[in-house]
């Protein structure tokens, strides 16, 4: 069943990839129409999030907001599949890093990298910048049920030098680098709702105490990696800016969750500005006290 579904799909997936980016999001548009007002996609957990987070505005805002970030989340679903198709020189367009420097000067200090970043803007086109520096790049992800589908998704990140690796894979790959001496970067997006279970940590997030990740800050340590945050804007449909921000270096010393509540700061920082652009479909303040 697996495959005759990959079978099914697979075709209308790589004809989507190689429309022209006005056609792409002409239908991009039409998606939309059909996820927000026909099936009303996680519509509820959506409104709800928008008052948890942002109770000083008001009802017709959240609602102006909610209505932009579902159109968001239409475009980047599609640019996501776009990537099977798209050049290299068309992603450094459309994705640009703005101080790659700030990324390259960390390198030449010979320690590994925690990459920190959340579920804003683009966060499925950073992995373009592995095509742009020197450590071997790793991303951090939840593999696909469908295994014909998981190995497509690996398949397109392979195409710019990434490499998958899932929660379970993350401690073994980075104890087995570090043991061999082999630099490397990896990607966390540490801003979701860890599994009530595996909790150590709680801090405010948009105002609301919640659960927090702390793997990306835990592995920091114990490895001994710089750390950095990716701020990610969207520009206009279809172009988005990188930037990086030094969170910590040696960070050995650092007071537990210190790097990851400057994360989250961070983060908050992000939505404020334009929050249509946050992943709200999520159900990040499921707990909270």
């Amino acid at each position: 069943m697996q495959l005759f579904l990959y079978l099914l799909v697979y075709p209308l997936l790589w004809v989507i990839s190689i429309l022209p980016f006005r056609l792409l999001y002409l239908f991009s548009d039409f998606v939309y129409v059909l996820i927000y007002y026909v099936v009303g996609y996680r519509k509820k957990t959506v409104r709800e999030n928008l008052r948890l987070a942002l109770p000083h505005l008001s009802d017709k805002e959240r609602l102006a907001i909610e209505r932009k970030s579902f159109r968001h989340m239409c475009d980047m679903f599609l640019e996501m599949i776009k990537t099977m198709t798209i050049s290299e020189q068309e992603m450094i367009r459309r994705f640009n890093f703005t101080n790659l420097e700030v990324y390259q000067d960390l390198e030449k200090k010979n320690k590994s990298i925690s990459l920190m970043c959340a579920h804003y803007a683009s966060y499925e086109w950073v992995i373009s910048m592995n095509n742009r520096v020197n450590y071997e790049g790793y991303a951090i992800y939840k593999r696909i049920a469908n295994k014909y589908f998981d190995k497509l998704v690996r398949d397109i990140r392979s195409k710019f030098k990434a490499h998958l690796i899932t929660t379970k894979e993350t401690i073994p790959m980075i104890r087995e680098n570090a043991k061999n001496g082999k630099l490397s970067l990896y990607g966390f997006a540490s801003d979701q709702s860890p599994k009530i279970s595996s909790v150590f940590h709680w801090q405010k997030f948009m105002g609301i105490e919640v659960p927090v990740h702390t793997g990306a800050e835990m592995l920091s340590k114990k490895y001994g990696m710089n750390v950095l945050f990716l701020r990610v804007k969207k520009v206009k449909r279809g172009y988005y800016q990188a930037s990086f921000e030094n969170v910590y270096e040696n960070v050995a010393n650092i007071p537990d969750y210190e790097i990851t509540d400057a994360f989250l700061k961070m983060v908050e920082q992000q939505i404020h500005e334009a929050p249509e652009f946050y992943l709200w479909t999520h159900k990040r303040w499921k707990h909270r006290r």
